[in-house]
């Protein structure tokens, strides 16, 4: 019989835990418990528990003292308390037992989600080529942050007074062959081997570059079309600003090209 009892004592975390099984098992109310009953059910328990480990024993020996103290304080007449309400000896221990059972059940879920969490498989990371091309827009509030764009047009508008300049009074009556017309396509490659190869450059000298007003305002544009698509930067600097090629342009000039080419292309 002895043997029997040491086995079910391993179901048992502690005193309270038992406490919980003999209240159920009894089918009491928690708030109503029999402690004379109760009571000497625990004693029985504690008597034929294994002695050898005297840390566990002595932690049920300290509930088995409480509860014969409730058991005792319960024969005499009831304590009043400061309203003049009779003290209920049992309050204390229903209260301690309230809380271990929310805990034990609290414990419980979290057993039961660590198991569940156990049987969860994931896949391993898959993203569409579509997905990972993708680059987020670019924020023109942000581009433009610290760069002024009166000083932008005013540097433009400079070199496209001098390229006006150039033109002959005279000459600009003779007819002449046209060279065929300048596409932003072709600058924006051009520029972008440009950026790539030189990492930064002069955006007034840029345009100075140019050998006409229709080759200037392509050239323009394909400035702020790369600004747009992030691939460029301007940056203030004096009397001038400087075009800086994007970290991943530099890295990735080849690779880049093609994506713009494709994107103007289409």
């Amino acid at each position: 019989m002895q043997s029997v009892l040491s086995v079910k004592l391993q179901v048992f975390e502690g005193p309270l835990d038992l406490l919980l099984h003999l209240i159920d098992k009894n089918k009491v109310n928690i708030y109503d418990i029999p402690i004379a009953e109760i009571a000497n059910q625990y004693m029985e328990y504690v008597q034929a528990m294994d002695k050898e480990d005297l840390e566990v024993v002595s932690d049920f020996l300290v509930m088995a003292a409480t509860l014969l103290d409730i058991k005792s304080r319960m024969l005499l007449p009831a304590e009043k308390g400061e309203d003049g309400e009779e003290e209920d000896p049992r309050l204390e221990l229903v209260e301690r037992l309230l809380e271990y059972k929310m805990y034990k059940y609290m414990a419980g879920e979290l057993k039961d989600r660590q198991v569940d969490a156990q049987k969860s498989f994931f896949k391993p990371e898959t993203i569409p080529e579509e997905v990972a091309k993708y680059r987020p827009p670019v924020d023109l509030n942000e581009l433009l942050s610290g760069l002024s764009l009166v000083k932008l047009n005013d540097i433009f508008q400079a070199v496209l007074k001098r390229q006006e300049d150039k033109i002959d009074p005279v000459r600009s009556k003779f007819g002449r062959i046209e060279r065929e017309p300048f596409r932003v396509s072709d600058k924006i490659m051009q520029i972008v081997y440009m950026a790539a190869q030189k990492g930064r450059m002069s955006f007034r000298g840029l345009l100075k570059d140019q050998t006409g007003r229709v080759e200037l305002v392509v050239t323009f544009l394909a400035v702020l079309e790369l600004m747009k698509m992030g691939s460029v930067t301007l940056t203030d600097a004096g009397e001038d600003l400087v075009l800086e090629a994007s970290e991943e342009l530099l890295t990735h000039t080849e690779e880049m090209a093609k994506e713009i080419a494709a994107s103007i292309d289409a």
